[in-house]
């Protein structure tokens, strides 16, 4: 949403995977449907950008992609690898979809080299069936979890969204869900679909 801060300091974020999602979460406004076939030169011009624009850090996301065997997890792998042939000193961030907690998906990530794996929780577990249909939040947990196992040196990070009418102590408990497994980050904030008013 900050735009110009983050342009000023040389970051910037790259959707990955293409612009349509398998699942239906009502706080997201990507768009919903049949996905195409992930495009292989992807990665490659992502890094071409990443080194045009000079970025020092980068995050990569994208849709969700149940439709793909291994999730898009080995575009996700190959977008990193891409970027630090080129651009070696620049960060990179992914926040990643829970890959259906996929443990071949997770380790190409992982194994990529990434800086920091985010997977956001999202919103407090009562809100899962209204906010976040197809998901399921110990599963998202045991992402974040799966990550550590695989690589105990690597940062993980996690977010959640606020005003969706969550308790605050919903959100201490899943401040404290994220801290036993030892996430290194949160961020707190909203996102919501934009209103037709």
């Amino acid at each position: 949403p900050n735009i110009a801060e983050c342009f000023s300091r040389s970051h910037a974020t790259f959707l990955i995977l293409g612009p349509q999602c398998t699942r239906s979460c009502s706080f997201c406004n990507v768009a919903k449907g049949k996905p195409s076939l992930p495009d292989k030169g992807e990665p490659a011009r992502i890094a071409r950008a990443v080194k045009k624009l000079a970025l020092k850090h980068v995050v990569v996301t994208s849709v969700t992609r149940d439709d793909l065997t291994d999730g898009g997890a080995g575009i996700f792998a190959d977008t990193i690898l891409n970027i630090r042939s080129t651009t070696p000193q620049t960060t990179i961030e992914v926040l990643i979809p829970d890959f259906q907690l996929s443990l071949d998906s997770l380790r190409a990530v992982v194994e990529s080299g990434p800086d920091i794996i985010a997977h956001n929780v999202e919103t407090v577990p009562s809100l899962y069936r209204s906010v976040r249909q197809g998901s399921d939040y110990k599963r998202s947990l045991d992402v974040l979890k799966t990550i550590k196992k695989i690589s105990s040196g690597i940062k993980t990070k996690s977010g959640i969204m606020l005003g969706l009418g969550e308790k605050e102590s919903e959100v201490i408990a899943v401040m404290g869900d994220l801290r036993a497994i030892e996430c290194d980050f949160l961020s707190i904030g909203q996102y919501l679909a934009p209103s037709k008013l």
